[in-house]
C-alpha cells in the first residue's frame, strides 16, 4: 500500500502530535498457503488463570504444536499438560508467577478465566497477563477465555464474566502497536469440545486483522468433529461479488481448502469473474442479485449443476454515499436492496428449497459502518445493520439442520475503493486501528473461511468486526 506517512517527516511528526499510530506494514504477521495440521508449530504459548479448561487447552496446543508454558506455584500445574505433551512431543514447561526470567519471551498468552466468580478475581487478570505483555513476541496473541454472562444466573458472576470482555478490548488497544491481538472467547457449557477450531485459528497468522472481539461457543448447531486440514473437502462454495477485492480473496481462499467455488458477480463483469474462476478451478454464474428473479436462477443452477451447495458467502455490496438531506431515492433503494433485501431473499431461496445442504454455513458481509455509523451512509449502514439482525435471528432457526449463519464487518480494508478516497480522509483511517494500518482482503477472506469451515460449528447468530481494534465503534 502507498502510505503518505510512510514518506513524508512532516506528517509523521503530525500524527505523532495528535496521538495516532505510525504504520508499519510489514509487522502483521499474515498465514500463507492451506490450512496446517500445526498451525502453532515451535510457538511458546503461556497458559494461565484459574478455571476448567486447562486440560483441554493440554490437549489443544500440543496437537497444534506449541510449546506450552504453564504458570503455576508448583509441578501440580504441569498435570493436565503431562500426558499431551509426551503425545505430541510438547512437554510443558512451568513458570512461577510474576516477573518473567531475563530474556523469556512468549509467542502467545492463553487465560483461563472461566473459574472467576467475583470482582476481586478479575485481579488474576493483572496479576497473570501484566508482567508478561512487554515479553509477548511481535505480532503476538493473547485470548482471554470465560463463559458467558448471560448464562449466570447471579449478577456477580455476570459482572465478573462481563469484566473478561472490557479487559480484553483494552488490552487489544494497548499492545496493537506491536502487531499484536487481544481476544475473548466465551464456551458455552458443555460446549468445550468446540473450542478448539477457534483456538488454533486466532492462535495463528489467519487471525491477523481480528482484533478487540469477542467470540462465543455453543452448542447450538449440531455438527461432528472437524478436519484441521483440507478442511472443505468435496463442499461447494457460493461467493456473491467474486470478480475482484473481497470476494476474490475468499474464493481463492475457499478454493484453496479443496472448496469448489460458484463466482457469481454481474454480467456485466464477465470477464474478471470468468478470470478468477479459471484460475481456482471453480464455475461462473453471472447474476444481477436485484433481478426480480434472481433467487431463483440461483437456486435452480446450484441445484441443477451440484445437487446443492454447501457455503454461502454474500459479499456483493454497493455504496451510494450521500448525506440523507442530498440523498436521492434511488441511491437510497439501491443501496438497501443489494446490502440487505438481496441477501435476505436470497438465503430464504436456498432455505426454503433444501439447496443449501444440512451442515452447511451462510456467511454475510456486514460493514463497521452498519454497526458505529458514519457520516454520508445512512443507507449503506442501514443495509449493513440490517445484516447484523438478520444473522442473529436466522441462526437460531436453522441450527438444528447443523446450519450456521453469521456475518463479518470488515473494518478499513485497502481495495480500489479504499485507493479513491481523499487523501486526508484515508490517511486517518488507516490509523483509527490498534495495529495502525488498514487491512488487506485476504484478511477479511481468512475469517470467512474459518466460519465456512465445519470447526466453525460452534459460532452462530454471531458478527465478528475484521477491523484490526477499531478505536471507535462497538
Amino acid at each position: 500500500m502507498t502510505d503518505l506517512l510512510l514518506e513524508n517527516e512532516n506528517a509523521r511528526r503530525l500524527v505523532k502530535t495528535l496521538g495516532l499510530p505510525i504504520p508499519v506494514p510489514e509487522r502483521l504477521a499474515r498465514a500463507k498457503g492451506p490450512y496446517e495440521e500445526r498451525p502453532l508449530d515451535e510457538k511458546t504459548v503461556l497458559v494461565c488463570g484459574i478455571g476448567g479448561l486447562h486440560a483441554e487447552l493440554a490437549r489443544i496446543l500440543t496437537r497444534a504444536g506449541a510449546h506450552p508454558w504453564v504458570v503455576g506455584t508448583s509441578d501440580a500445574a504441569l498435570e493436565p499438560f503431562v500426558g499431551p505433551g509426551e503425545a505430541w512431543a510438547r512437554a510443558p514447561r512451568r513458570v512461577e508467577p510474576g516477573e518473567p526470567a531475563e530474556g523469556e519471551r512468549v509467542d502467545a498468552i492463553v487465560f483461563d478465566g472461566t473459574g472467576l466468580e467475583t470482582p476481586e478475581d478479575l485481579h488474576q487478570l493483572y496479576a497473570f497477563i501484566g508482567p508478561w505483555v512487554r515479553r509477548l513476541n511481535r505480532s503476538g496473541r493473547v485470548v482471554v477465555l470465560g463463559r458467558p454472562a448471560a448464562d449466570a444466573k447471579r449478577p456477580v458472576l455476570a459482572a465478573t464474566r462481563a469484566g473478561l470482555e472490557g479487559f480484553t478490548r483494552s488490552l487489544a488497544k494497548e499492545i496493537g502497536s506491536n502487531g499484536s491481538i487481544a481476544n475473548s472467547v466465551f464456551v458455552e457449557e458443555g460446549a468445550d469440545g468446540r473450542l478448539e477450531p477457534l483456538l488454533r485459528f486466532l492462535l495463528s497468522p489467519r487471525s491477523a486483522y481480528i482484533s478487540a472481539q469477542p467470540f462465543h461457543v455453543t452448542k447450538a448447531a449440531k455438527g461432528e468433529e472437524a478436519p484441521v486440514t483440507h478442511v472443505l473437502g468435496g463442499k461447494v462454495a457460493l461467493v456473491t461479488g467474486a470478480a475482484r477485492g473481497i470476494g476474490e480473496a475468499t474464493a481463492e481462499l475457499l478454493a484453496a481448502e479443496g472448496a469448489h467455488v460458484v463466482c457469481l458477480d454481474r454480467p456485466a463483469d464477465d470477464g474478471p469473474t470468468s478470470r478468477v474462476a479459471q484460475r481456482i478451478g471453480g464455475s461462473t454464474l453471472l447474476v444481477d442479485i436485484t433481478d426480480v428473479d434472481a433467487p431463483e436462477r440461483i437456486a435452480a443452477e446450484l441445484k441443477e449443476r451440484f445437487g446443492g451447495v454447501d457455503i454461502v458467502v454474500h459479499n456483493a455490496g454497493v455504496t451510494r454515499d450521500k448525506t440523507l438531506a442530498r440523498m436521492k431515492p434511488e441511491q437510497w433503494d439501491m443501496a438497501v436492496d443489494i446490502n440487505l433485501g438481496a441477501v435476505i431473499r436470497i438465503t430464504d431461496r436456498l432455505l426454503s428449497g433444501d439447496v443449501l445442504r444440512p451442515e452447511g454455513r451462510v456467511i454475510c458481509l456486514s460493514s463497521v459502518s452498519g454497526i458505529a455509523g458514519n457520516r454520508g451512509q445512512t443507507n449503506y449502514s442501514a443495509g449493513k445493520a440490517g445484516i447484523v439482525g438478520f444473522v442473529r435471528a436466522l441462526g437460531p432457526k436453522v441450527a438444528k439442520k447443523g446450519i450456521t449463519v453469521n456475518a463479518i464487518a470488515p473494518g478499513f480494508i485497502e481495495t480500489r475503493l479504499t485507493d479513491a478516497m481523499p487523501v486526508a480522509i484515508r490517511e486517518v483511517a488507516r490509523r483509527m486501528a490498534a495495529v495502525g494500518q488498514g487491512g488487506k482482503p485476504e484478511d477479511v477472506g481468512q475469517a470467512i473461511l474459518f466460519l465456512a469451515t465445519p470447526g466453525a460449528v460452534g459460532l452462530t447468530g454471531q458478527t465478528i468486526r475484521v477491523c484490526g481494534g477499531a478505536l471507535v465503534g462497538a
